[in-house]
C-alpha cells in the first residue's frame, strides 16, 4: 500500500508512520513546524517527509502531488493533522475558531479532495479520519475542538456514501485520552480522574490508534465504511 499521512511527525501520526512502514507499506507524511522530528522520523522509517500546512490549499495540493510523484499513487489517506485549545467559549476569538476549523476539518476536506481523483480512477482507496471522543460527547472548555471533531464524523459518514460505489472506504477513529504532547496540558490529577473512569484503567498509547488505522487499511476491513471506531478504553460508549 502507498500511504499518505497528514500530520505525521509527532504523537499518533508518528506512530502510524512507524507502524505502516514496519509492515512494508510505502509512506509519505506531512509536517508543518517539526522539521527536525520529521527528518529524524523519515530517516528512521525510510518514509518521505513533506512540509505542508493543512490550512493552505496550495500546500495541500503540492503535498499530494509530491507524494504521488514519489510513491506512484496513494492507496490510503489518513487525515490526522489537528490543533487543540482549552478555554471558555466566551474567550475564543474569531481567529482562534477559524484556525481550529481550518486545520481540523477543512484540512481533511482539502486532502480528501486532492487525493480522491487518483482513488476514483483506479476504483480503490481507503480514507481514515482521526476524530476524538470529544467529537462524540463534547468537552467543556473545548467547544471549538469538539465541534471540529464532531464535524469530522459527519464528513466521514457522508463521504463514505458518496465514494462507496468507487470501492473507496471512509472510516473514522475517535481516540480517547492518548499519551501524546497534545495532552500535556492536563494535570496528573486530571489524568488520574480519567483513568479511574476508564474500564481498561489506563491512558491510551499512540500505538493503540495506529493499530486500528492499520486494520482499517487492510483487506480485513473491506466491508467496513462510514464507521466510527472508539479507541478509548471504554470511557465513552
Amino acid at each position: 500500500m502507498k500511504v499518505l499521512i497528514n500530520g505525521g511527525s509527532r504523537g499518533i501520526g508518528a506512530e502510524m508512520v512507524r507502524l505502516f512502514s514496519k509492515n512494508g507499506h510505502s509512506v509519505a507524511f506531512t509536517y508543518k513546524n517539526s522539521k527536525e522530528k520529521a527528518e529524524a522520523l523519515a530517516n528512521e522509517c525510510g518514509a518521505l517527509a513533506i512540509c505542508a500546512d493543512s490550512s493552505v490549499t496550495e500546500d495541500v495540493n503540492r503535498a499530494v502531488s509530491v507524494a504521488v510523484g514519489v510513491l506512484g499513487e496513494i492507496d490510503v489517506l489518513i487525515n490526522n493533522a489537528a490543533i487543540s485549545s482549552f478555554s471558555l467559549l466566551t474567550d475564543v476569538t474569531d481567529e482562534e475558531w477559524s484556525g481550529m476549523m481550518s486545520v481540523n476539518i477543512d484540512g481533511a476536506f482539502r486532502y480528501s479532495r486532492a487525493v480522491l481523483p487518483f482513488m476514483i480512477r483506479k476504483k480503490f482507496g481507503r480514507i481514515i479520519n482521526i476524530s476524538s471522543m470529544w467529537g462524540i460527547c463534547g468537552s467543556s472548555c473545548e467547544v471549538a475542538y469538539s465541534t471540529s471533531k464532531a464535524a469530522l464524523i459527519g464528513f466521514t459518514k457522508a463521504l463514505a456514501k458518496e465514494v462507496g460505489p468507487s470501492n473507496i472506504t471512509v472510516n473514522c477513529i475517535a481516540p480517547g485520552l492518548i499519551d501524546t504532547e497534545m495532552n500535556t496540558v492536563l494535570s496528573e490529577s486530571d489524568k488520574q480522574a480519567i483513568i479511574e473512569e476508564t474500564p481498561i484503567s489506563r491512558i491510551g498509547k499512540a500505538e493503540d490508534v495506529a493499530k486500528t488505522a492499520l486494520f482499517l487499511s487492510s483487506d480485513g476491513a473491506d466491508f467496513i465504511t462510514g464507521a466510527v471506531i472508539s479507541v478509548n478504553g471504554g470511557l465513552v460508549m
